[in-house]
């Protein structure tokens, strides 16, 4: 029987990581691909055969969905000089809505703003990390804002002005991975070095380096 021939989209639902992940994988040549054309294509044998071998030799770190490197594109990183929640929020909203996997700008803007109301994400520190699951949304996104100014009414835990904004979406059935990318923003923000770091850096390309890397 002909092997049966899979997408990136396909590979990426079967074992549970994001399109962006297993097109890195296969670049990089650590998953078994081959191009048609400017396509990749997927052997689904090969691919059982993969990730038996990397369960044999405990390789796999869970769902890799923690590594920014695999989840943030450049241009989701912008470098802003805002006063306001409103601004810096609207400021995100506008770049994570142009990424390939929100489906829908009205419907996002709308999730943000309902779940403010709920409760500040504010979580403490100087960062601030709005997060929304959607149906309009395909795949896990996320973009970054570094303020160059404290944003004086983002309410927070401790008080201490909010400097660096994350904003997550994720598809409405992708819980698990959902919780693990906020807690592996929050473990590298809790760094301080790194944080002053991302303050400091001279623009988005430096900033996303530092992400990219700092895991």
């Amino acid at each position: 029987m002909e092997d049966t021939i899979l997408t990136i989209e396909e590979v990426a639902k079967y074992i549970k990581v994001s399109e962006r992940t297993v097109y890195d994988w296969a670049q990089k040549g650590e998953i078994p691909a081959g191009k048609l054309g400017n396509v990749w294509r997927f052997k689904k044998s090969e691919i059982d055969r993969w990730i038996n071998d990397k369960l044999e030799n405990n390789n796999i770190k869970g769902s890799g969905i923690s590594d920014l490197k695999h989840l943030l594109a450049p241009e989701r990183v912008i470098v802003t000089k805002f006063s306001t929640k409103r601004d810096i929020l609207t400021a995100l909203i506008n770049n994570l809505s142009e990424a390939p996997q929100i489906k829908d700008h009205k419907k996002l803007e709308a999730a943000i703003w309902e779940r403010e109301k709920l409760m500040s994400t504010g979580i403490g520190l100087g960062i601030g990390i709005p997060h929304v699951r959607i149906y309009t949304v395909s795949d896990i996104a996320l973009s970054v804002a570094v303020n160059k100014t404290d944003i004086i009414d983002y309410q927070t835990l401790d008080d201490i002005p909010i400097r660096i904004v994350f904003m997550v979406a994720a598809a409405y059935n992708q819980h698990a991975e959902y919780l693990k990318l906020l807690a592996s923003i929050s473990r590298l923000l809790k760094n301080d070095s790194f944080k002053n770091e991302l303050l400091k850096a001279a623009g988005p390309k430096q900033i996303f380096t530092l992400l990219t890397k700092g895991e």
